[in-house]
């Protein structure tokens, strides 16, 4: 199959690096370090299971695609119609397009701006950039794919690189679910540079994650979305399940990039400002976020 990974990052590394290894054809478009890494040594597939430079075809923009079976967009909530502006007109109909992105809204987003059907798809694993053209997987990798006519087959094709999916029928719970999670953890983690396992013995820690997440289960039901009365204590647990895992905001504010905070506590903010509901925990955490970042753009100047 065809297959273009659209942000060559962690996330889009790692599973076009999984469909590369299972024989796929992978073209990833990425940043030039990134790209020339690859494209002069393979992809560096580091995982929990084996370690493996698989020779890959990559490039910085989307010219170099030819028309695809699937593609698989991972750039940041940001780039999402930078995106879709670049594939559009590129796409066959037969083509599938899958959103593996932070959020709730990137799928509606990206097929507003390319004119072509977007599955959302939500992501479960903690990997990273550990260098040009090297992904870095700590953990998890499974995924959970929107109901489409194509599911079936894509979760079949997906399953056989090693990948497991579900199929979600409730796509929207789902994707509201996983950003609940990132609300809890992610600025927090960000901030204080602090791993998910020490972050709730600090003193008041679990007050402010419950308060974040129970200001975002209110916005997510009254946009219609159900989430499980006991769903908090499945998110306080998590630190317990992933102890040295450092958000994604973090390791964005790490490397000096821009987060997705907008998207994330900030997407809560937004809502909650269109439905009534107040979320001052969650935009508290978005400022802090944004202040950080602020910070390291003036620390750099």
């Amino acid at each position: 199959m065809q297959v273009a990974v659209v942000g060559a990052g962690a996330v889009g590394c790692y599973y076009g690096g999984l469909l590369l290894k299972a024989g796929h054809d992978v073209t990833f478009i990425g940043r030039q370090p990134h790209v020339d890494a690859i494209n002069a040594h393979g992809l560096l597939l580091d995982t929990t299971s084996f370690r493996e430079h698989l020779p890959a075809r990559a490039a910085t923009d989307t010219r170099a695609l030819a028309a695809p079976d699937l593609v698989l967009v991972c750039v940041k909530s940001a780039d999402t119609e930078q995106a879709g502006r670049s594939l559009a007109g590129r796409l066959r109909p037969e083509t599938s397009l899958l959103s593996l992105q932070n959020g709730v809204d990137n799928a509606q987003r990206l097929s507003a701006v390319v004119g072509h059907a977007v599955i959302p798809v939500v992501v479960y694993v903690g990997s990273e950039m550990a260098g040009p053209g090297h992904v870095r997987h700590h953990g998890g990798g499974d995924l959970a794919i929107g109901p489409s006519a194509a599911s079936t087959a894509l979760a079949e094709m997906l399953r056989a690189a090693g990948i497991g999916v579900t199929i979600a029928d409730d796509i929207d719970r789902t994707l509201w679910s996983k950003l609940i999670i990132n609300c809890a953890f992610n600025a927090l983690s960000a901030v204080a540079g602090i791993s998910y396992g020490p972050m709730l013995q600090v003193e008041g820690t679990r007050d402010v994650v419950t308060s974040a997440v129970r200001e975002a289960i209110s916005v997510a039901r009254a946009s219609g979305v159900s989430i499980p009365d006991d769903f908090i204590d499945h998110i306080l647990n998590i630190p317990t399940m992933m102890p040295n895992q450092m958000s994604s905001t973090a390791q964005d504010l790490a490397r000096g990039k821009p987060s997705e905070i907008d998207f994330l506590n900030g997407h809560v903010v937004r809502k909650g400002a269109e439905l009534g509901i107040a979320t001052p925990t969650n935009q508290a955490l978005q400022v802090m976020v944004k202040l950080a970042e602020r910070g390291k753009e003036g620390r750099r100047a």
